[in-house]
């Protein structure tokens, strides 16, 4: 039996904490662990893509690594993050190619279908208004734009939960990501609100450690009739 949900007000915003998120992130990214190779088999290789909470930005920063003439938006809700994020696109040397700007999902600073492409990580157990969210995602994502979320997963396996929390470095973010399994959500709980949202020509899997929803939206508007 999967045990309730747990919903924590935890959120990394405070410059000490973001810094240390910033640091089990580039351990993750160092270690492979992102999934930045999940985007491109995604077909997320092209354009203009928007990260939604980005974080310190590893991520897309990798995917900008390894595509070329690509553009990338990150929306955060963390001042901290967006300082850390603009940080890491100088080191990465691709500060002309990437941005970052405060900002909530749910209401999103940008017109619609403005993006070729869109993905997200680690972000949609936080969500207080999940179909709100994905819904605002696909209205900003252009038609034909494909898009990748990643989130962890609640029914793990007790084993590699406790695999992956033991990864986890500094040891600091330990309890942070014990309390975001606690608070994710199953696949069956995915696809029954996405079932509630706009988005169309989705599909939900899962992972060694946590679920991925993937999709392109139509290129033209699904219409119905009386």
């Amino acid at each position: 039996m999967v045990k309730p949900r747990i919903v924590s007000d935890e959120r990394v915003e405070d410059e000490m904490t973001a810094k240390i998120y910033d640091h089990m992130q580039r351990g993750f990214r160092d270690k492979g662990w992102l999934g930045t190779e999940q985007i491109i088999k995604a077909g997320i290789e092209d354009g203009l893509a928007l990260e939604v909470g980005p974080g310190p930005g590893y991520l897309g920063l990798e995917w900008l690594k390894k595509t070329e003439g690509t553009t990338l938006k990150g929306l955060d809700i963390s001042q901290s993050m967006v300082d850390i994020a603009t940080r890491n696109a100088e080191e990465y040397g691709v500060q002309e190619r990437a941005s970052y700007e405060l900002g909530d999902a749910l209401n999103m600073p940008y017109e619609d279908a403005n993006f070729d492409a869109l993905f997200c990580s680690l972000s949609l157990h936080e969500w207080s208004d999940v179909e709100g969210i994905l819904n605002e995602m696909y209205r900003v994502l252009k038609p034909g734009g494909r898009y990748i979320i990643y989130d962890l997963r609640r029914n793990l396996n007790p084993l590699t939960r406790w695999f992956v929390i033991a990864s986890v470095k500094p040891k600091e973010m330990r309890p942070s990501v014990a309390s975001s399994f606690k608070a994710a959500y199953t696949r069956d709980e995915v696809e029954l609100m996405l079932a509630e949202t706009d988005m169309r020509g989705y599909s939900v899997r899962n992972t060694f450690d946590g679920l991925i929803i993937s999709g392109r939206k139509p290129d033209t508007a699904i219409t119905t009739s009386e």
